[in-house]
Parts: structure tokens; C-alpha cells; sequence
């Protein structure tokens, strides 16, 4: 394991560096190290045992993709909830950094990342004790899930290293992830959400066409308007705009 003693150059100066080589989850450990952490925390592991992601569903982890939780003391539902904007373009940063072209990458609401179409990332958000914040991040860096484990309506998985041909190794992963977070989350602190919902839409995939929202055992069908300023997502139904604060968003085949 390393932690702030090893960090490497340019790692920011704000946040510690834990990198494991195996763990349940680094959402699991971020549960279990939150109240010891001082700091916000970077924590990566090199293998999952048992990942997961939005709903308790399972995340594959195969060698050399990237799984991490960042940990911040965050005791506002309002402003946690947000994060999911500012993690979502800090991975698309980083995506395009490290190979990946802008033209190809695109970000879905709630937290996913895209490239070429497919889904190549995503943010899993987490309250803990004690008013901190997890933020995990899944990253195909390697391997993409096969499509047969997948639900129905799901996007494709993509891998950076099959859509780019970029090798990029986890740590390395983190180091850029970190730096671009640390850019995005002193943009939010000193502006607001404003200039981070900006960024976001004009990144965001699909706006102005159809897609379905899935909130439980209810669907609601329109085209995506925008996100409004509680990070909601605004979809135009036959039955006028409505607003959707959490949800699974699926994209009609063939669109």
C-alpha cells in the first residue's frame, strides 16, 4: 500500500494517495477508513473482490482496470449530490488526456462516461458517517464486460485501451484523475454549480433526443431539454417538462 509518503509528482497537494492491492471494494474500505481520514482520500485497488455499482448491482473488475472512491467531507445533500457533475468531468479530462477523442466521448446522466457510444465509465455516490461523501469511480481501462451479462436496454461497455489503443495503468490513471478533480472541485468551491452544469451540458450526450427514465417500476419517456440547477434532469413529456432528481436512463435502440 502507498499513502501520502509516496505520492508522486504533481499529485494534489490537498489529498492523501492510498492504493491497495486488493479489497472488497474501495467503497468498502472508504466506509471503514472515512472517520481516521483527516483529509479528502484517494483510495485505489488494484484487484476488487467484490464490486459494485448504482443499486447494488455488481461491478466487473477484471486486471488493469481502474476502480477508486474518493473520500470528502461533504455534510450537505444538496452540494454532495452535485459531485456527481464534478467527477463525471473530471474523468472526461482525463479520458481525453489520455487518448481518448473529444469528438468520441460524451457524458450520460446521471454518471456515466461515454466513448464511441458505449459506456466506458461510471460514478457510484455514497453518504457515510459522520458527514463524508464517497465517490467511487469504474473505469474500463482494459476490459469491457461481456454484453450478455449485461441488463436489457444497457449500453455497450467500451474499454480505452480496445476504442484507443491507449495502455494506460491504473496508478498512472489515478494521478491524472486526481489533478483533474482537484481542478473541477476548485472551480465548483469558487463558482458554484453554475459554470460545472455548463461544462457539463455542452459535454453531454443526447440532448434534444428521446430517451427513458427508470425510476423503480416507473418509466418516464421524452426528449432530453437539459439539467436544471439542482442537477435534475428536465425531460419534455406529451404531459409538459418534469423534473427527475435519480433514475436509470436508457437510449432508444437505433437513435
Amino acid at each position: 500500500m502507498s499513502t501520502d509518503a509516496h505520492q508522486p509528482q504533481g499529485w494534489p497537494a490537498a489529498y492523501d494517495r492510498i492504493v491497495l492491492d486488493e479489497a472488497p471494494s474501495t467503497m468498502t474500505e472508504a466506509r471503514a477508513r472515512a472517520p481516521s481520514l483527516s483529509r479528502p482520500a484517494w483510495i485505489m485497488a488494484h484487484r476488487q473482490t467484490a464490486g459494485r455499482g448504482r443499486r447494488g448491482r455488481a461491478w466487473a473488475d477484471p486486471p488493469g482496470n481502474f476502480a477508486a472512491t474518493l473520500v470528502l467531507r461533504e455534510d450537505d445533500p444538496r452540494r454532495a449530490a452535485l459531485r456527481s457533475f464534478v467527477a463525471a468531468l473530471a474523468l472526461y479530462d482525463t479520458v481525453a488526456v489520455l487518448g481518448a477523442r473529444p469528438e468520441g466521448l460524451g457524458l450520460k446522466w446521471p454518471n456515466d462516461v461515454l466513448l464511441n457510444g458505449g459506456k466506458l465509465a461510471g460514478i457510484l455516490l455514497e453518504s457515510l458517517p459522520g458527514g463524508a461523501l464517497a465517490i467511487g469511480v469504474g473505469v474500463n481501462l482494459r476490459h469491457a464486460p461481456e454484453p450478455e451479462r449485461l441488463e436489457q436496454g444497457a449500453l455497450r461497455p467500451v474499454a480505452l485501451l480496445h476504442e484507443t489503443g491507449a495502455a494506460v495503468p491504473p496508478e498512472a490513471f489515478l494521478d491524472h484523475l486526481a489533478s483533474a478533480f482537484d481542478m473541477r472541485e476548485g472551480q465548483f468551491a469558487t463558482f458554484g454549480f453554475a459554470p460545472i452544469r455548463t461544462a457539463w451540458l455542452d459535454r453531454a450526450a443526447r440532448i434534444g433526443q428521446p430517451l427513458t427514465a427508470r425510476i423503480g417500476p416507473r418509466e418516464v419517456t421524452g426528449t432530453f431539454e437539459t439539467v436544471d440547477e439542482a442537477g435534475n434532469l428536465i425531460l419534455r413529456t406529451p404531459r409538459g417538462r418534469e423534473a427527475i432528481a435519480a433514475a436509470d436512463v436508457y437510449f432508444p435502440e437505433g437513435v
